[in-house]
């Protein structure tokens, strides 16, 4: 199963921010939105990933004046995308190897979604218990 069955499933509307927004800008919307992570989008392009990685980490080193920074003087950069043909496998397998939670998801150079680890998982059980339902029926009517 590719991406782009999680994306039928979830929709593709992103909650995202510019680069020059402020950090206390963004922080907000996370909490309004109550959601971890919002892409970096400038231009129509993705260009990087602010999470609530990147706050800890620079507030842990610049104190309370890291929220008067730029969103791209924070961002993890660059982002880390996939497109909407690429297998959840190998999404959940690069997830685990980069240690991050999140990925954008891009076609033709712009946004079209995003995936979460939680989305990725939940895709995965859901097919599992679909699988192993059809199996019990099939068993039982034989």
């Amino acid at each position: 199963m590719t991406i782009s069955a999680i994306l039928q499933g979830k929709g593709r509307e992103v909650i995202q921010v510019s680069s020059d927004e402020s950090v206390l800008s963004a922080v907000r919307l996370l909490s309004e939105k109550r959601i971890g992570c919002v892409p970096v989008v400038d231009d129509g392009q993705v260009v990087g990933v602010f999470s609530e990685r990147d706050l800890l980490h620079h507030v842990a080193r610049d104190g309370a004046a890291a929220l008067d920074r730029r969103v791209g003087d924070v961002m993890t950069a660059p982002a880390i995308t996939i497109d909407e043909k690429t297998p959840v496998i190998h999404c959940l397998s690069l997830m685990t190897k980069r240690r991050i939670r999140h990925l954008p998801v891009v076609v033709e150079g712009n946004l079209a979604g995003l995936v979460s680890i939680g989305d990725l998982v939940k895709f995965r059980i859901d097919s599992i218990e679909s699988e192993a339902a059809a199996l019990r029926n099939y068993i039982q009517s034989a």
